[in-house]
């Protein structure tokens, strides 16, 4: 073997085994980042609203005519989550699919009550075309205004005695998933018991 061969070879193993340290060193990064980033959960933005206070009590009807109750202790026991959103709300209608997916695997723990400005039009052909049931569909401005709802889409879940269990902005199926674990630990949203823990 010529020595132009060998120190090659040479150099060809000191630059793998630099490239092993670099990646074993990236690696390390990326398992320190995964510990540092926590789940973001639904953003609670209402100075208004406290967990573990009686819910505002409602009598409302539904775009079906039906009498709903809003705020009270729940006859199934179950939690109720109040879905605010807008006609003209784009992350809102993104984020139906993931509401309706949410429903299904929750139901036996929440049901989902949509509730819309009466201060905008369409509501029943918002309803129709994201196969909504109209007798969870509620207009009403003043329960947004008692929740404090300042932007949407946004959610605020009341447990089954009729108490606010955690609420906030829901962007997505995480933020959802975030409010029952938030009941769950008795804070008012994830950053809440992220605080408290650290």
């Amino acid at each position: 073997m010529s020595t132009t061969v060998l120190v090659s070879q040479i150099l060809l193993w000191i630059g793998f085994l630099g490239l092993v340290l670099v990646m074993a060193a990236m690696l390390r990064q990326l398992g320190v980042l995964f510990e540092r980033v926590a789940p973001a959960g639904a953003l609670s933005m209402n100075s208004r609203l406290e967990v573990g206070t009686k819910s505002p009590d409602f009598n409302l009807q539904s775009l079906s005519g039906k009498d709903l109750q809003v705020g009270r202790a729940s006859e199934d026991g179950k939690s109720t989550l109040l879905f605010f959103l807008s006609v003209n709300c784009p992350v809102c209608k993104e984020l139906l699919p993931a509401l309706k997916s949410f429903q299904k695997h929750e139901s036996a723990q929440v049901n989902v009550l949509y509730i819309g400005s009466g201060q905008e039009a369409g509501h029943e052909e918002n309803a129709a075309k994201h196969h909504i049931p109209s007798s969870d569909y509620i207009i009403s401005d003043e329960i947004g205004m008692a929740f404090a709802v300042s932007k949407l889409p946004y959610g605020v879940l009341i447990d089954e005695n009729g108490k606010i269990a955690a609420f906030g902005l829901v962007n997505n199926r995480e933020h959802l998933e975030s409010l029952l674990e938030a009941k769950i630990e008795n804070v008012a949203s994830i950053q809440d018991y992220l605080t408290k823990r650290a």
